[in-house]
């Protein structure tokens, strides 16, 4: 098994900004990542934003603590 590569808040959202999916290394529910999701013609949102996949399964919206700006715990998800 490999261990994950950690990044800062910085590094995973150039990641995100990149297409990638990024996860807290330190998150409790098992499969939870985050996206960036940029707007289509058919998208009520104008603008690009982060959601979360959540353990249920479910995708909400998703804004960083100051706790998840400041961890060094992120690390990639693969797609």
């Amino acid at each position: 098994m490999t261990t994950p590569r950690l990044m800062n808040f910085g590094a995973a959202l150039f990641s995100l900004e990149n297409g990638a999916r990024v996860a807290r290394n330190g998150w409790n529910g098992k499969g939870m990542w985050l996206e960036l999701q940029a707007p289509d013609e058919h998208s009520k949102m104008s603008l690009p934003y982060i959601f979360m996949f959540t353990a249920q399964g479910d995708r909400v919206p998703w804004v960083a603590s100051h706790s998840d700006m400041l961890s060094r715990d992120w690390v990639l998800v693969d797609r």
